[in-house]
């Protein structure tokens, strides 16, 4: 192992043992068994150390994610996307207040992968009709959420001792990105022989407000995949923005 590589485990490791999750950069050096010019060498000072350790982080965070095969059904992607961001941060409590922390002053670029990872399995629900909004706006919603969520579990574990939120707010925030159809799905065949009683009047007119929002988002994704463009780039840049519009339009 590199002499960098060995500063950058041992960063890591005092980082996750640490109460506060702070480390000294004398602290490091006496573990990894190298003097300080070494450490600044390598890493220029502390915050360079521990933005080499976030990247660290964030590495291994995706590494599921990299090489996890998209499902046929993108909601439950995304689901196990949320639960599995969650579980690391429950078993990584300091890396992941540091990964987040204002202090980062310039986002990993594997966070900014792993936004477009997000993205692009909201994309391919736009694409088969799922959504309610455009993809980059669902994305922000629910990468906000989701380590909003992770934090307060994280940080505030006295207060919120109970994980479950963590499924219900992600169900909420799912509810409101993802068409109703969607998520009234049944998880689980009914029984032909009991009536049910909260299935619609048949008779009754339906209305579904999400469809005209849900379409707009799903045209949107189609046209991105369309092999060759079927219109300028002034037509395409003014139609994307309408389509916007339409999926992304506040609904009461």
């Amino acid at each position: 192992m590199s002499t960098k590589a060995r500063i950058l485990e041992v960063a890591a490791a005092l980082v996750a043992e640490s109460p506060d999750g702070d480390v000294s950069t004398r602290a490091v050096c006496e573990a990894a068994g190298v003097g300080a010019p070494a450490l600044y060498r390598h890493f220029g000072d502390k915050e360079g150390l521990l933005s080499a350790v976030v990247d660290h982080g964030w590495d291994r965070y995706l590494a599921t994610k990299r090489d996890r095969a998209p499902g046929t059904d993108p909601l439950q992607d995304l689901r196990d996307g949320w639960d599995t961001h969650v579980e690391f941060a429950l078993h990584n409590p300091n890396l992941y207040r540091l990964m987040n922390s204002p202090a980062m002053r310039t986002p990993p670029a594997a966070a900014l992968e792993s936004h477009r990872i997000l993205t692009a399995d909201l994309q391919r629900a736009a694409e088969n009709g799922k959504l309610r909004l455009a993809p980059e706006l669902a994305a922000q919603i629910i990468m906000s959420a989701n380590v909003g969520v992770a934090l307060m579990l994280v940080s505030r574990p006295a207060t919120f001792t109970d994980v479950s939120v963590s499924r219900r707010v992600r169900d909420s925030v799912h509810t409101m990105v993802f068409t109703p159809d969607v998520m009234t799905a049944p998880t689980a065949t009914p029984d032909p022989s009991v009536p049910d009683a909260s299935a619609p009047d048949p008779s009754a007119p339906e209305v579904d407000e999400s469809r005209l929002p849900a379409t707009a988002a799903r045209l949107n994704a189609l046209l991105r995949q369309a092999p060759a463009p079927v219109l300028s780039p002034a037509e395409d840049a003014l139609l994307t923005e309408w389509l916007n519009r339409i999926s992304n339009a506040p609904r009461s």
